[in-house]
């Protein structure tokens, strides 16, 4: 979660920092700060609240110093406050540190620190990293760049946890030293300066060309050139990775919030992803996962790991997984996935799924199933990840950036990705071949069908204004429409805040029911053909219980008794949930606007959640 930037070249630090920060926040926060080398010393500037609020307060200082760093917030130890903002420096305001992560033993590190005579500033773990600095170089015989290094070094070897780390010292004033490990961290080179940041879109306007970490390597930066080092110190060759995405496709380009620009981008981001897997007239196609015949017979379970919206994808896989490939396929959360103790071994398929390739959960929930002997899977929108860098075999959706907190065309890019590569199983395993084709022409029609599916939703709008103001919205549905509901729940609570829930249609008699009442607004999704007469029985319950219905459904549902029903273009029912969330994105969407409340940047929400 937060977010870190750097800068080391010849211009105003301050600006590039600040602009850094702010394409950044999308990741959640709740306090920003710098430091800034301001003539061989810090300048740290920090406070509690917005990048905008920061930025007034470093305009209001005179800044020329062109190397710096900075860091959003989201607060684990220690509430939001100016005094726990980063970055932190050392007792002798000789080094400053900005840190993603949790240093699970700093109460131990803080006490060693203490009997050393250093004191402390903040409620942070963080505070003792700069302290740990400053006591490992004061050891050194020498002060130079490599006893900075071996400092640095030194410290992180005694950090139990997670971390990315930025590090300036007042010593060297014209370099920086980074590292991470479990945590992101990306550095970017330029043109006689040099970046860094926890995620790409930070400084895509500046550099297509990124060089990214793996766990424990280590780099200084100066603003000419950038040396990498590994766990031993010993140094390393890295070559860069040139980045495609568009830098405009970061910015909200005449949308009012980055939320319905990425809602909106879903046809395209579900025709990049179809991309060269599938063509019409001929078989799937994924050159990056070469499996055969033999291997995916050997498979006796497959395991779909993933955390909130992406675990949501693999359910809709998991169906078509079973139905299709007839392999038995469970889907877990990644938070309790190692907790559980699965039952996993070299006959085992996992597969996780994250948007950003850097969510904690899924990451220790991956290294867990290969220390077991299992065939990893990672399925990402962000190349050269720490989950991608980790599995087995990794294949990629193509959404582009996606900067509101609220998943959206990732979802629907991860579902698609998940359907063409179950029927690329099907076909090495020569299974249910009569229907696989109908299902890849319903692919192929889905770009052109969500596109005019958005262009026709001005009831929900409507609808939305009418409802806001409710204090519980329910959603149903079965099957294959239960995943909707379950998302559809989830992104409304996500950022409008209001209570939610999800259920399975069947299940509302065995307790449910008992919360409804008059004018409680239900919502119902009927796309799968078998259930829709059973479904549509369940709602006549709420209804006649005073409920309120919004209907979702791509069928030609007659029912007075209806408060509003939402139609979606008709396809293979295994892809109903691609279109049938959409309206419901919409739905969750201007029911947060009618309330005045930040779509993009829910609270107490990050975009990546890199940490437990």
């Amino acid at each position: 979660m937060c977010g870190i930037v750097g800068y080391i070249g010849n211009k105003k630090a301050k600006s590039i920092l600040i602009d850094g920060l702010t394409k950044l926040e999308y990741r959640g926060y709740d306090s920003a700060g710098l430091t800034i080398m301001e003539n061989e010393n810090f300048k740290t500037l920090k406070n509690k609240g917005r990048v905008k609020e920061l930025s007034e307060l470093v305009n209001q200082e005179s800044l020329t110093g062109t190397i710096g760093i900075a860091h959003t917030r989201w607060a684990t130890h220690g509430k939001p406050s100016s005094e726990n903002s980063h970055p932190h420096n050392d007792n002798s305001n000789t080094f400053s540190v900005v840190h993603n992560g949790i240093v699970e033993n700093h109460i131990e590190l803080k006490n060693f620190l203490k009997d050393h005579d250093y004191h402390f500033l903040s409620e942070t773990d963080t505070e003792v990293i700069p302290n740990l600095i400053h006591y490992y170089f004061a050891q050194e015989e020498n002060e130079t760049k490599e006893a900075f290094l071996k400092a640095v070094h030194q410290t992180c070897h005694h950090l139990k946890g997670s971390f990315a780390i930025g590090v300036l010292s007042t010593h060297f004033p014209d370099i920086m030293i980074v590292v991470r490990k479990d945590s992101p961290l990306v550095i970017g080179k330029g043109d006689g300066e040099n970046f860094i940041s926890s995620d790409i879109p930070a400084y895509l306007a500046f550099t297509r060309n990124f060089y990214l970490l793996k766990d424990n390597e280590f780099a200084i930066l100066s603003k000419e050139n950038i040396a990498f080092y590994d766990d031993n110190l010993h140094p390393l060759t890295k070559e860069s990775k040139k980045i495609e995405w568009n830098a405009t496709s970061a910015e909200k380009n005449g949308y009012e919030d980055f939320m319905l620009k990425e809602i909106y981008e879903q046809p395209t981001a579900i025709r990049e992803t179809i991309g060269s897997h599938l063509m019409a007239g001929q078989s799937c196609r994924f050159d990056e996962l070469p499996f055969t015949k033999d291997f995916l017979n050997s498979i006796q379970k497959i395991y779909i790991v993933a955390c909130g919206t992406a675990m949501h994808a693999g359910l809709t896989a998991k169906t078509m997984l079973e139905n299709i490939c007839e392999i038995p396929t469970e889907v877990d959360i990644a938070s309790e996935f190692r907790y559980r103790k699965p039952l996993i071994n070299k006959n085992t398929l996992c597969i996780f799924i994250s948007q950003s390739g850097e969510t904690a959960d899924t990451l220790a929930a991956l290294k867990l199933a290969k220390s077991k002997g299992a065939t990893t899977l990672a399925i990402s929108n962000v190349e050269g990840s720490s989950i991608t860098r980790e599995a087995d075999f990794v294949t990629y959706t193509h959404a582009g950036p996606e900067i509101a907190v609220a998943s959206t065309k990732a979802y629907t890019s991860q579902i698609t990705l998940l359907a063409i590569m179950v029927l690329y199983f099907a076909e090495i395993l020569e299974k249910n071949t009569s229907t696989l084709q109908d299902i890849k022409n319903s692919i192929l029609e889905l770009p052109t069908k969500a596109e005019q599916l958005l262009s026709n939703l001005t009831e929900i709008k409507n609808f939305a204004k009418e409802v806001y103001q409710n204090k519980d919205v329910f959603f149903l549905g079965r099957g294959l429409d239960y995943n909707t509901a379950a998302e559809s729940s989830l992104k409304l609570k996500e950022i409008s805040y209001i209570h939610s829930e999800a259920f399975f249609s069947g299940e509302l008699k065995h307790g449910p029911i008992a919360l409804i009442e008059n004018d409680t607004l239900v919502v119902s999704i009927l796309t799968v053909p078998d259930l829709i007469e059973k479904s549509i029985s369940n709602i006549q319950e709420v209804i006649t219980r005073g409920a309120k219905t919004l209907i979702i459904t791509d069928k030609n549902v007659e029912n007075t008794n209806f408060t509003k029903i939402i139609k979606i273009p008709e396809t293979n029912h295994f892809l109903s949930p691609i279109l049938s969330i959409i309206p419901l994105q919409l739905f969750a969407y201007y029911i947060t606007k009618q309330k005045g409340l930040d779509v993009d940047k829910p609270r107490n929400l990050a975009k990546s959640v890199t940490v437990e």
